[in-house]
C-alpha cells in the first residue's frame, strides 16, 4: 500500500510541475483561447469524478469526488463565461461600420 501511495504522490508532483512549466510559457494573448479549449478536459474530469463517486464505499472518496465535481463545474462554467465575453469583444455593434482594410 505505501509503495502505491508513493507512486501516486510522485505522479501528482510531476504533473503539477509539468503543468506549471507548460502554463508559464503561454503568452497572455493566447491564455484565454486556450482556457476555452480546456473546457472539454474539465468536462472529462467531472464525468470521471462522478464515476468514481458512484463506485466507491469510502466516505472520504465520496467527499473528495463531490468536491472535484463542484470545482470542475465551476471551472467549466467560468471558462464558458470568459469565452463568451471574449467573443463579444469581436462582435460588430449596431450602426458601426466594419473596417476591413
Amino acid at each position: 500500500m505505501t509503495h502505491e501511495l508513493v507512486l501516486q504522490i510522485t505522479v501528482l508532483v510531476l504533473a503539477a510541475f509539468v503543468g506549471f512549466e507548460v502554463i508559464s510559457k503561454v503568452p497572455t494573448t493566447l491564455h484565454t483561447p486556450l482556457m476555452s479549449g480546456t473546457n472539454a478536459i474539465h468536462g472529462i474530469v467531472i464525468v470521471g469524478a462522478i464515476i468514481v463517486v458512484g463506485r466507491t464505499d469510502s466516505l472520504l472518496i465520496e467527499v473528495l469526488g463531490t468536491i472535484a465535481v463542484a470545482f470542475g463545474a465551476i471551472n467549466v462554467v467560468g471558462g464558458f463565461l470568459v469565452t463568451d465575453r471574449m467573443l463579444n469583444m469581436f462582435k460588430q455593434r449596431p450602426g458601426e461600420k466594419r473596417d476591413d482594410g
